[in-house]
């Protein structure tokens, strides 16, 4: 029984450990191993660099995410732990680095075209708790900047006919195409989902714009282009050493009668060609693909590296979700002109919450097969385990043993005899053994032999005495074997019983603490 209770205490301090780093310790060793980018290895950030934390396709699961019912307990528990987990990597991963800027690159929600108004303010009202966008009021504005994913308005066959999505999007998260300014760097936001829609439709034309608006070639003010679908890039394009998952090549599908797309996961050449001629980007940032992507595009002015950030949701078909720090600098407010204006990119990876789960569940199927296996006196009881020890100890025995082991054969008595010359010498007394028993030998004169009494004169039992004696020996098996199932029965309610009080201690002491860890980081500061 005391094997038993160490076996739960030992269970119970690894089940807390477990505990404390799958909800807790993961998120602050994502936040260690990741830091501002600088410019070289042994500098660190510039205080005149604008701090950029970029977040990619939060993509917020909805009724329209695995085709359940609002109401649905799966899709609700679904939610909670994707919202919560979002909310962890943001509290514990990202607002540690204290950015002066958050950039959010699309795909807030998932089916945002297609929900309801009072479902798409359910799913706002959760997008802002978990970027704690209600606690704006209490801490230091930090500016956020959104762009417009296709989960959020949709392609440009579908926002064709149902404008009212724009609408709602831009009452929330403000205009699709603008500029800001981060340091002495301009950031250009593109509606991605318009710029190959109908030829005729006035969201594509003023998309189009908007960017021959801009002043082309301004070298003091280098520009970042910032688009939620990808540029195109030629199939089987390398991405990299940070991809994940199989590449994907390009497709696009159209709506028949020149509608606009129903779906493209990069933008045609043709509209990613004019982008960087018109723009002349130092730098592309993208999502849509939930996947991180890095690719760098020729053109006439030189090379433009494009960095396609992976989704910070673990639910979106990426096992290694992901953000990035972006540095810009020197700030506005700097007025020297030797330091030049430069664009320093560090992609950083965040839990794999579905590892976490399932190391979860590999352990605990072994704290059940340790409870159910393991022996009430502890491993000593184990017959292998008793040989091998056993065996180990006549080892250290005979090599590490200094004094030699007594002879029984060196007990005796010694007398003492002179030789011829006068010496003495210790001699041992011969030591008369006791004669063997056995059944035929002679113990002495006048002794009485006995021997084994031969066969013939042994009496042949009665046929009545064999059966009585038979029937009480079957009698006797039978209530052996009824006592040895009892014992088996009562063994085997004992185990259960012990496993049902160690399961009951381990989980009173760690649920409360996982509970305690899930309203931490789900409540409101």
């Amino acid at each position: 029984m005391q094997s038993a209770t160490r076996l739960t205490l030992l269970l119970c301090a690894a089940w807390a450990a477990t505990v404390l780093y799958g909800e807790m310790g993961a998120y602050w060793a994502s936040y260690l191993v990741c830091s501002w980018p600088s410019s070289s290895p042994s500098s660190s950030l510039p205080n005149n660099h604008v701090k950029i934390a970029v977040v990619a396709d939060p993509q917020l699961m909805d009724s329209s995410s695995l085709g359940l019912p609002s109401s649905s307990v799966a899709l609700q528990a679904a939610e909670f732990y994707t919202d919560l987990n979002m909310r962890r990597s943001f509290q514990s991963a990202i607002l540690p680095f204290k950015p002066d800027v958050v950039l959010f690159l699309g795909d807030h929600f998932d089916g945002g075209p297609y929900l309801s108004d009072e479902e798409w303010q359910e799913s706002l009202f959760r997008f802002k708790h978990i970027f704690s966008l209600n606690e704006q009021r209490s801490k230091p504005h930090v500016p956020i900047y959104y762009l417009s994913g296709n989960h959020d308005i949709g392609y440009s066959a579908f926002f064709s006919v149902h404008p009212e999505v724009l609408g709602r999007y831009e009452k929330e998260f403000g205009s699709r195409n603008y500029q800001f300014s981060a340091g002495k760097v301009d950031f250009v936001v593109i509606d991605a989902q318009t710029l190959d829609g109908a030829k005729k439709s006035k969201e594509r034309s003023s998309s189009w714009e908007f960017v021959k608006s801009l002043s082309p070639g301004n070298a003091s003010h280098p520009k970042v282009l910032l688009t939620h679908i990808p540029l195109y890039r030629p199939d089987n394009t390398p991405c990299g050493p940070h991809r994940s998952s199989p590449i994907i090549n390009q497709r696009v599908s159209y709506a028949a009668l020149d509608q606009g797309i129903t779906y493209q996961n990069y933008l045609t050449k043709e509209t990613s060609d004019l982008l960087l001629s018109l723009l002349k980007p130092v730098l592309v940032l993208s999502g849509h693909d939930h996947d991180q992507c890095t690719v760098v595009h020729s053109t006439p002015f030189g090379p433009v590296t494009e960095h396609t950030l992976g989704t910070i949701s673990w639910q979106q078909g990426n096992l290694y979700p992901s953000f990035m720090l972006l540095s810009a600098g020197p700030k506005l407010s700097q007025n020297s002109t030797d330091m030049k204006p430069e664009v320093m990119t560090n992609l950083c990876f965040l839990p794999k919450q579905t590892h976490i789960y399932i190391w979860y569940i590999c352990q605990f199927a072994l704290t059940i097969l340790l409870l159910v296996f393991w022996p009430t006196n502890g491993l000593g009881s184990l017959p292998c385990l008793n040989t091998f020890i056993g065996f180990m100890r006549s080892v250290g025995a005979e090599l590490f043993s200094r004094t030699k082991e007594k002879n029984d054969e060196d007990d005796g008595e010694y007398e003492m005899v002179f030789d011829a010359e006068g010496s003495m010498h210790l001699v041992k007394k011969a030591v008369t053994k006791a004669p063997s028993a056995s059944s035929d030998s002679r113990v002495g004169r006048g002794s009485v032999v006995a021997r084994a009494t031969a066969g013939k004169h042994q009496l042949e039992p009665d046929s009545s005495v064999l059966v009585e004696m038979g029937s009480e020996m079957t009698s006797d098996d039978g209530a052996k074997l009824a006592r040895t199932s009892k014992l088996k029965v009562r063994k085997v309610l004992q185990r259960l019983f012990r496993v049902i009080q160690s399961i009951v201690v381990i989980a009173a002491l760690n649920v409360p603490l996982y509970m305690m860890l899930l309203f931490k980081d789900w409540i409101d500061h």
